[in-house]
């Protein structure tokens, strides 16, 4: 299926406190994100930090996050697992309480066959009627999802489309033209995310734009609108502090930005930590040389 996911969405981080998640400074970082033009928003993908979170807190998370956005924009929830059969009861869940997506990281740690892949799919496919993003982050999974076996993954139904985090251009565009006219590219690289909409990509899975969502959704609407010096002109704007969101592992200095711009982001949590004083200083300069004024 195509045109499910268009324009910006942003991958959201998930506010911790002593208490657990933090839901307030959660629904304040929605409202934020929605209020500067955001088309979707991710709950519990790999920025959010499901894999540390109680099968209590994740619940009531995709809960209050659906009931907070109330159909204003769309939500996606993050079910993907190494485990195909819990991938498939988290995406029903999502279904049942009433997501409009789901995204499903390829199987961790375990790394399949090219066949097992397209057999997860198939059956978390099978298993729900909303639609199903494949994401494909081989740095993170040790499992990559070639462009032949997206192509077979294309004709099932309700698979609407591909989050590509490869960071292979060539790889994306043999994917590109293998899927086309049958689900959409979208990209999960903000390094890339120019590239990849200027290659057909219809939108955006963002991390810098918990920061930055007015920017990230100006640059999609700039390469819809075939305005490239102006989409140039915005990613140029936006590299820095999207490398500044990545000088450690993510989640771990977007948390931090919105920690700067006062959102009660709270910490990583173990075996994630704080982020380093001298990144710390780095992430603070690219947020106010973006325009994000914030003190040390």
């Amino acid at each position: 299926m195509t045109g499910f996911l268009k324009g910006a969405a942003t991958a959201l981080i998930t506010p911790f406190d002593e208490h657990g998640v933090n839901l307030d400074a959660f629904g304040e970082m929605i409202e934020y994100q929605i209020a500067n033009g955001i088309d979707a928003l991710v709950v519990l993908g790999t920025t959010g930090e499901p894999a540390v979170m109680t099968e209590e807190e994740k619940d009531a998370t995709m809960r209050y996050a659906i009931a907070r956005i109330a159909g204003r924009v769309k939500v996606l929830i993050g079910t993907g697992c190494n485990n195909t059969l819990r991938a498939v009861e988290y995406s029903k869940k999502a279904e049942a309480i009433g997501a409009d997506g789901v995204l499903a990281v390829t199987p961790y740690y375990n790394k399949c066959t090219q066949r097992g892949i397209y057999e997860y799919y198939e059956a978390i496919c099978n298993a729900v009627r909303i639609p199903v993003i494949c994401y494909n982050v081989p740095g993170r999974t040790g499992v990559n999802i070639l462009p032949e076996t997206m192509e077979k993954l294309a004709g099932i139904p309700n698979v609407a489309g591909i989050k590509e985090a490869s960071g292979n251009m060539a790889q994306v565009m043999e994917t590109a033209r293998r899927i086309r006219g049958k689900c959409d590219l979208i990209s999960g690289e903000d390094a890339l995310n120019l590239p990849i909409l200027c290659a057909g990509g219809t939108g955006v899975i963002s991390v810098v734009s918990n920061l930055a969502p007015a920017g990230v959704k100006a640059l999609v609407t700039a390469v819809e609108e075939g305005n490239l010096k102006k989409a140039n002109e915005l990613s140029d704007k936006l590299l820095p502090l999207a490398n500044a969101c990545f000088c450690e592992v993510n989640p771990i200095p977007v948390k931090e930005g919105m920690n700067l711009l006062d959102f009660r982001a709270g910490d990583p949590r173990s075996p994630l930590t704080r982020l380093e004083e001298e990144h710390r200083a780095k992430l603070a300069r690219a947020m106010n040389e973006y325009g994000l004024q914030v003190n040390l």
